[in-house]
């Protein structure tokens, strides 16, 4: 049982910058699927970004590409997103997930890919 604690969150102007950080219970060395998810408020969790921590291979959804950035430690227990250019619409809480890699659902941030859920940060990005 993995167990995920997610820290970073915060208030910041649009344009600002913040870094979440997600620490994992035990290693995630191996084949894991480790993602970051958000949920405004009144909608449904959408998926992020992910990575596959054996490969580093990353994969985002296309609202934030190019302005935000995951990745991992080398001891494979702390996820990171960094969060740069932040738009009023990047508000949420933001979740981390783990789970066993399982190929392109990792790639796509499919839900079911992951079995294991952080409790969240809330980040507001203010205009």
């Amino acid at each position: 049982q993995v167990q995920l604690v997610e820290s970073g969150g915060g208030s910041v102007q649009a344009g600002g910058s913040l870094r979440l950080s997600c620490v994992a219970s035990e290693t995630t060395y191996g084949s894991y699927c480790m993602g970051w998810f958000r949920q405004a408020p009144g909608k449904g969790r959408e998926w992020v970004a992910s990575i596959y921590t054996s490969g580093g291979w990353t994969y985002y959804t296309d609202s934030v590409k190019g302005r935000f950035t995951i990745s991992q430690d080398n001891a494979k227990t702390t996820l990171y997103l960094q969060m740069n250019s932040l738009k009023p619409e990047d508000t949420a809480m933001y979740y981390c997930a783990a789970g066993p890699y399982s190929g392109s659902w990792c790639g796509r941030g499919d839900q079911r890919a992951f079995g294991y859920w952080g409790q969240g940060t809330q980040v507001t990005v203010s205009s």
